[in-house]
């Protein structure tokens, strides 16, 4: 499956979602609901680092997508506190 493909597949998979989604009626998060959550981001940051390493960069780039998309819901609910930084990362600092 090439890019086009795959950013067609998410964008219809992520299109059904948005339409049939149902909101719960949860009003309060647990500890342990937030750290699954951060554990998953995680999982798909592994996931970036793997792939990038065997050269699918695209696919890299969908993972790591997936796990600043799951860190900012956090942030956005008010569960987590960070920003991300407004500098250049330069190549060499992923060696640290």
């Amino acid at each position: 499956m090439n890019v086009k493909e795959m950013a067609s597949k998410y964008i219809l998979k992520t299109e059904r979602v948005l339409e049939d989604m149902v909101r719960t009626r949860r009003l309060t998060v647990e500890d342990e609901d937030v750290t699954e959550v951060v554990e998953e981001a995680k999982r798909y940051l592994e996931d970036a680092k793997f792939y990038l390493e065997r050269g699918m960069a695209e696919t890299s780039l969908a993972s790591v997508s997936y796990a600043e998309g799951l860190l900012d819901s956090l942030r956005m609910l008010g569960l987590l506190e960070f920003s991300w930084r407004n500098r250049e990362v330069r190549m060499d600092e992923r060696e640290r």
